[in-house]
């Protein structure tokens, strides 16, 4: 088994590099092998210089032109991944590597499509800002209400998804509006989420956390939107 890792980068000149250190250090199951695809969005702070540095194996880095959004990033690393799962990974530390055996345990016991990381399991609350916890309680309950799901953090950044069926989702988001895209459209689909609980250390927008409040009004925009897609613009089923 293989597992891909999506790791989109922009402007993180002070994480990029220990990250993608944590993130082929990180521990995998017994008889899973890995492969990076590292996707730079048009990074201006010196980023890209740290980059060329990397020459760890089974690692592609690719250089958007411009910045063109998280969501196209992940949308460009999609074909290129060769392994059995594709597993998003922010380039900074609000998500620890080390989480990835509790992923691919699940794989191996459920064979389920799609694992997601949640940051709220359990009733935890791991914000800086009460507004974004409150923001996802609310995103999240209404993707349940629209696509009869029960998840618990669908803003979640931590999301592995069978590759053949990553690769089949015509997803079109450009920001981080894909994150709820790429739920809406699973679920449409007609594919459970399952989810394990993950660490998560958030931090603020002084630390360098780029998601802001109308990313959320966006993200309510895709939800609505994603329930009455006729299912053709949903998912390639041939």
């Amino acid at each position: 088994m293989k597992l891909s890792l999506i790791v989109c980068v922009y402007n993180e000149k002070d994480s990029v590099l220990p990250v993608l250190e944590r993130v082929h250090r990180a521990p995998l199951l017994p008889g899973w092998d890995r492969e990076v695809i590292v996707v730079d969005n048009a990074s201006t702070d010196g980023t890209q210089d740290l980059l060329r540095t990397v020459t760890y194996p089974d690692t592609r880095v690719i250089y958007q032109p411009r910045n063109m959004g998280k969501g196209t990033s992940i949308r460009t690393a999609i074909p290129e991944c060769t392994g059995d799962y594709a597993f998003i990974q922010d380039a900074d530390f609000e998500y620890d590597p080390n989480d990835y055996p509790l992923f691919l345990a699940r794989a191996e016991s459920d064979h389920p499509v799609a694992i997601f990381g949640s940051r709220t399991l359990g009733g935890r609350a791991i914000y800086k800002y009460i507004a974004n916890y409150w923001g996802v309680r609310f995103l999240t309950g209404l993707t349940n209400l629209l696509y009869g799901a029960k998840l618990s953090d669908v803003a979640t950044a931590s999301k592995m998804v069978r590759t053949d069926v990553l690769q089949r989702l015509r997803l079109t988001g450009a920001g981080f509006d894909l994150d709820f895209e790429l739920t809406d459209k699973l679920l449409r689909a007609g594919y459970e989420i399952v989810e394990v609980p993950i660490r998560y250390t958030p931090r603020t927008v002084e630390e360098g956390k780029k998601i802001r409040p109308w990313d959320g009004l966006w993200a309510l925009r895709v939800i609505v939107r994603d329930r009455f897609l006729p299912l053709g613009q949903v998912i390639d089923r041939g």
